[in-house]
């Protein structure tokens, strides 16, 4: 459980900044794209949030996955090959 927060603690705070800096910018470009159309569309922000919430979310398995395959293996195998 240790290596999957040190793991995940990192990854989450790259995934949050990544998701921080992209947001306004795919926001403004959204808005600007969908003025030339004539009918109008709403951007709402709970589009904003699930995106961010399924980001996190596949960031989280991928890191699960890797930390619980990476904990199982047995050490002696891993310098046997080095």
């Amino acid at each position: 459980m240790r290596i999957l927060y040190l793991l995940s603690r990192e990854v989450i705070i790259l995934v949050l900044a990544a998701i921080l800096i992209a947001s306004p910018i795919a926001l403004y470009s959204m808005r600007k794209w969908l003025q030339n159309f004539a009918y109008r569309v709403g951007i709402h922000p709970l589009l904003f949030l699930m995106t961010m919430l399924i980001i996190l979310s596949v960031a989280l398995l991928s890191i699960g996955y890797r930390s619980v395959k990476v904990a199982n293996i047995n050490p002696a195998e891993a310098i046997k090959y080095e």
